[in-house]
Protein backbone atom coordinates (compact mmCIF):
# COMPACT_ATOMS: atom_id res chain seq x y z
CA UNK A 1 0.00 0.00 0.00
CA UNK A 2 1.37 3.55 -0.92
CA UNK A 3 2.57 5.62 1.70
CA UNK A 4 0.93 8.77 2.60
CA UNK A 5 2.24 12.38 2.42
CA UNK A 6 0.90 15.32 3.50
CA UNK A 7 2.84 18.49 2.29
CA UNK A 8 2.59 22.06 4.01
CA UNK A 9 2.67 24.07 0.97
CA UNK A 10 2.44 27.45 -0.20
CA UNK A 11 6.30 27.58 -2.16
CA UNK A 12 8.03 26.65 -4.98
CA UNK A 13 10.38 24.15 -2.99
CA UNK A 14 6.28 22.53 -2.05
CA UNK A 15 5.37 22.38 -5.74
CA UNK A 16 8.37 20.92 -7.12
CA UNK A 17 8.87 18.17 -4.45
CA UNK A 18 5.07 16.84 -4.59
CA UNK A 19 5.93 16.75 -7.88
CA UNK A 20 8.93 14.36 -7.76
CA UNK A 21 7.48 12.50 -4.47
CA UNK A 22 4.46 11.98 -7.04
CA UNK A 23 6.32 10.27 -9.97
CA UNK A 24 7.73 7.57 -7.80
CA UNK A 25 4.39 5.83 -7.81
CA UNK A 26 4.77 4.02 -4.65
CA UNK A 27 3.67 7.49 -2.46
CA UNK A 28 -0.05 9.16 -2.29
CA UNK A 29 1.13 12.70 -1.85
CA UNK A 30 -1.32 15.55 -1.21
CA UNK A 31 -0.55 19.06 -1.11
CA UNK A 32 -1.78 21.31 1.53
CA UNK A 33 -1.98 25.15 0.72
CA UNK A 34 -3.21 27.61 3.17
CA UNK A 35 -5.48 29.60 0.58
CA UNK A 36 -4.35 32.88 1.06
CA UNK A 37 -3.44 33.69 -2.74
CA UNK A 38 -6.41 33.38 -4.81
CA UNK A 39 -5.41 31.59 -8.20
CA UNK A 40 -2.38 29.90 -6.63
CA UNK A 41 0.04 28.08 -9.48
CA UNK A 42 -1.50 24.96 -10.28
CA UNK A 43 0.41 22.06 -8.39
CA UNK A 44 -0.01 18.70 -10.00
CA UNK A 45 -0.80 16.56 -7.58
CA UNK A 46 -4.13 16.24 -5.16
CA UNK A 47 -4.38 19.70 -3.16
CA UNK A 48 -6.38 21.10 -0.15
CA UNK A 49 -6.68 24.36 0.43
CA UNK A 50 -7.67 26.61 3.60
CA UNK A 51 -6.63 25.81 7.32
CA UNK A 52 -7.00 22.52 9.42
CA UNK A 53 -8.01 24.19 12.52
CA UNK A 54 -4.90 24.37 15.05
CA UNK A 55 -2.69 22.10 16.39
CA UNK A 56 -6.01 19.71 17.20
CA UNK A 57 -7.51 20.21 13.78
CA UNK A 58 -4.07 19.29 11.99
CA UNK A 59 -3.39 16.19 14.18
CA UNK A 60 -6.66 14.74 13.87
CA UNK A 61 -6.72 15.15 10.15
CA UNK A 62 -3.28 13.53 10.37
CA UNK A 63 -4.51 10.55 12.38
CA UNK A 64 -7.94 10.10 10.71
CA UNK A 65 -6.42 10.52 6.94
CA UNK A 66 -3.30 8.40 8.39
CA UNK A 67 -0.87 10.09 7.05
CA UNK A 68 2.63 8.25 6.92
CA UNK A 69 4.96 11.50 7.45
CA UNK A 70 4.03 15.42 7.53
CA UNK A 71 6.60 17.60 5.69
CA UNK A 72 6.48 21.03 6.20
CA UNK A 73 7.55 22.77 2.63
CA UNK A 74 6.05 26.28 4.40
CA UNK A 75 7.62 29.75 3.65
CA UNK A 76 10.46 30.80 6.70
CA UNK A 77 8.05 32.94 7.71
CA UNK A 78 4.92 31.00 7.93
CA UNK A 79 6.20 29.98 12.09
CA UNK A 80 2.68 29.30 13.64
CA UNK A 81 1.87 27.39 10.79
CA UNK A 82 5.77 25.36 11.54
CA UNK A 83 4.79 25.68 15.01
CA UNK A 84 2.06 23.85 15.05
CA UNK A 85 2.83 20.91 12.18
CA UNK A 86 5.62 20.33 14.92
CA UNK A 87 3.28 19.75 17.54
CA UNK A 88 0.60 17.70 15.81
CA UNK A 89 2.79 15.62 14.23
CA UNK A 90 3.89 15.03 17.43
CA UNK A 91 0.90 14.99 19.32
CA UNK A 92 -0.32 11.78 15.95
CA UNK A 93 2.86 10.27 16.18
CA UNK A 94 3.61 11.40 12.90
CA UNK A 95 7.35 11.96 11.60
CA UNK A 96 7.77 15.18 9.96
CA UNK A 97 10.64 16.92 8.09
CA UNK A 98 10.41 20.14 7.07
CA UNK A 99 12.25 22.15 3.90
CA UNK A 100 13.92 25.09 5.20
CA UNK A 101 15.45 27.70 2.36
CA UNK A 102 18.87 29.02 3.55
CA UNK A 103 18.48 33.28 4.20
CA UNK A 104 20.28 35.47 1.85
CA UNK A 105 24.25 36.56 3.61
CA UNK A 106 24.84 40.10 3.54
CA UNK A 107 27.58 40.66 0.94
CA UNK A 108 29.98 43.74 0.08
CA UNK A 109 27.78 46.79 -1.16
CA UNK A 110 24.73 45.14 0.71
CA UNK A 111 23.03 47.92 2.44
CA UNK A 112 20.83 45.93 5.07
CA UNK A 113 18.96 47.61 7.81
CA UNK A 114 17.14 44.38 9.84
CA UNK A 115 13.71 44.70 10.86
CA UNK A 116 11.39 42.43 13.42
CA UNK A 117 8.06 43.63 11.32
CA UNK A 118 6.58 46.58 9.23
CA UNK A 119 6.02 48.76 12.47
CA UNK A 120 9.36 49.03 12.86
CA UNK A 121 10.39 48.96 9.22
CA UNK A 122 8.24 51.92 9.31
CA UNK A 123 10.66 53.60 12.17
CA UNK A 124 13.31 52.72 10.15
CA UNK A 125 12.13 54.43 7.45
CA UNK A 126 11.94 57.84 9.30
CA UNK A 127 9.96 60.84 8.73
CA UNK A 128 11.34 62.50 5.46
CA UNK A 129 9.27 61.16 2.41
CA UNK A 130 11.13 58.25 0.82
CA UNK A 131 9.95 56.23 -2.16
CA UNK A 132 9.18 52.29 -0.80
CA UNK A 133 9.72 49.52 -3.01
CA UNK A 134 7.10 47.14 -0.97
CA UNK A 135 8.11 43.51 -1.63
CA UNK A 136 5.83 41.77 1.11
CA UNK A 137 2.35 39.99 0.99
CA UNK A 138 -0.96 41.64 1.35
CA UNK A 139 -1.36 40.85 5.23
CA UNK A 140 1.81 43.10 6.00
CA UNK A 141 1.46 46.32 4.23
CA UNK A 142 -1.43 47.76 6.28
CA UNK A 143 1.23 48.99 8.93
CA UNK A 144 2.33 51.94 6.24
CA UNK A 145 -0.58 53.46 6.30
CA UNK A 146 0.87 55.31 9.14
CA UNK A 147 3.37 56.82 7.38
CA UNK A 148 1.33 58.38 4.19
CA UNK A 149 4.27 60.72 3.70
CA UNK A 150 5.90 58.30 1.93
CA UNK A 151 5.45 57.02 -1.77
CA UNK A 152 4.66 53.48 -2.09
CA UNK A 153 5.60 50.55 -4.82
CA UNK A 154 3.67 47.81 -3.62
CA UNK A 155 3.86 44.18 -5.52
CA UNK A 156 1.56 41.69 -5.28
CA UNK A 157 0.22 38.33 -6.39
CA UNK A 158 -2.95 39.01 -6.04
CA UNK A 159 -4.88 42.73 -5.71
CA UNK A 160 -4.48 44.41 -2.85
CA UNK A 161 -7.86 44.68 -0.82
CA UNK A 162 -8.95 47.53 0.23
CA UNK A 163 -5.91 49.35 -0.97
CA UNK A 164 -3.29 50.96 1.47
CA UNK A 165 -4.54 54.86 2.66
CA UNK A 166 -2.13 56.72 1.40
CA UNK A 167 -2.18 59.58 -1.11
CA UNK A 168 0.77 58.48 -3.35
CA UNK A 169 0.70 54.01 -4.05
CA UNK A 170 1.35 52.53 -7.15
CA UNK A 171 0.29 49.17 -7.20
CA UNK A 172 2.15 46.03 -9.77
CA UNK A 173 0.57 42.88 -9.66
CA UNK A 174 3.50 40.25 -10.73
CA UNK A 175 4.02 36.74 -10.01
CA UNK A 176 7.88 35.43 -9.54
CA UNK A 177 10.76 34.74 -10.05
CA UNK A 178 11.96 38.07 -11.28
CA UNK A 179 15.13 38.63 -12.53
CA UNK A 180 17.95 40.79 -11.43
CA UNK A 181 17.63 43.01 -14.49
CA UNK A 182 13.98 43.49 -14.63
CA UNK A 183 14.34 44.58 -10.80
CA UNK A 184 16.82 46.88 -11.44
CA UNK A 185 14.55 48.56 -14.45
CA UNK A 186 11.68 48.69 -11.85
CA UNK A 187 14.08 50.30 -9.16
CA UNK A 188 14.97 52.82 -11.67
CA UNK A 189 12.02 53.55 -13.13
CA UNK A 190 10.17 53.99 -10.27
CA UNK A 191 13.12 55.70 -8.59
CA UNK A 192 13.13 53.99 -5.66
CA UNK A 193 15.07 54.65 -2.77
CA UNK A 194 14.32 51.79 -0.22
CA UNK A 195 13.49 48.40 -0.11
CA UNK A 196 11.36 46.77 2.58
CA UNK A 197 11.36 42.88 1.84
CA UNK A 198 11.14 39.19 3.94
CA UNK A 199 14.70 37.50 3.79
CA UNK A 200 13.02 34.59 1.98
CA UNK A 201 16.27 32.89 0.53
CA UNK A 202 16.54 31.11 -2.76
CA UNK A 203 16.85 32.50 -6.48
CA UNK A 204 13.25 33.41 -6.98
CA UNK A 205 13.25 36.97 -5.64
CA UNK A 206 16.98 37.59 -4.81
CA UNK A 207 16.77 39.89 -8.18
CA UNK A 208 15.68 42.72 -6.05
CA UNK A 209 18.25 42.66 -3.39
CA UNK A 210 21.19 42.06 -6.45
CA UNK A 211 19.47 44.90 -7.59
CA UNK A 212 19.63 47.57 -5.03
CA UNK A 213 23.08 46.30 -4.10
CA UNK A 214 24.28 47.68 -7.84
CA UNK A 215 21.89 51.26 -7.33
CA UNK A 216 22.88 51.61 -3.52
CA UNK A 217 19.73 51.44 -1.97
CA UNK A 218 18.60 50.55 1.88
CA UNK A 219 16.81 47.14 2.15
CA UNK A 220 14.71 46.64 5.52
CA UNK A 221 14.46 42.84 5.84
CA UNK A 222 12.35 41.36 8.40
CA UNK A 223 14.35 38.73 10.30
CA UNK A 224 13.59 35.55 10.19
CA UNK A 225 11.55 34.24 12.95
CA UNK A 226 12.47 31.36 15.39
CA UNK A 227 11.28 27.47 13.95
CA UNK A 228 10.83 24.29 15.83
CA UNK A 229 13.51 21.73 15.66
CA UNK A 230 12.59 18.87 13.78
CA UNK A 231 14.81 17.23 10.61
CA UNK A 232 15.39 19.82 8.02
CA UNK A 233 16.66 19.97 4.64
CA UNK A 234 17.85 23.20 2.86
CA UNK A 235 16.86 22.26 -0.86
CA UNK A 236 14.71 19.58 -2.66
CA UNK A 237 17.00 17.01 -3.17
CA UNK A 238 18.27 16.54 0.40
CA UNK A 239 14.82 16.35 1.81
CA UNK A 240 14.14 13.70 -1.28
CA UNK A 241 17.12 12.10 0.12
CA UNK A 242 15.72 12.32 3.53
CA UNK A 243 12.28 10.66 2.39
CA UNK A 244 14.15 7.72 0.80
CA UNK A 245 16.08 7.43 4.16
CA UNK A 246 12.71 7.04 6.12
CA UNK A 247 11.14 4.80 3.20
CA UNK A 248 14.08 2.21 3.30
CA UNK A 249 15.39 -0.21 1.22
CA UNK A 250 12.08 -1.52 0.20
CA UNK A 251 9.93 1.23 -0.80
CA UNK A 252 13.23 2.47 -2.46
CA UNK A 253 13.09 -0.27 -4.87
CA UNK A 254 9.49 0.19 -5.74
CA UNK A 255 8.58 -3.33 -4.01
Amino acid sequence: MAKKILILGGTTEARQLAGKLAQRGDLAVTLSLAGRTESPVAQGVPTRSGGFGGVEGLAAYLREEQIDLLIDATHPYAANISRNAAEAAEIAGVPIFALRRPAWERVEGDRWTLVADAAEAVKALGPEPRKVFLALGRQEIAEFASAPQHAYVIRSVDPVEPPLDVPDATYILARGPFAEADELELLKTHRVDAIVAKNSGGSATYGKIAAARKLGIEVMLFRRPMLPDVPAAASVEELLEKVDHWLGPAEKRGV
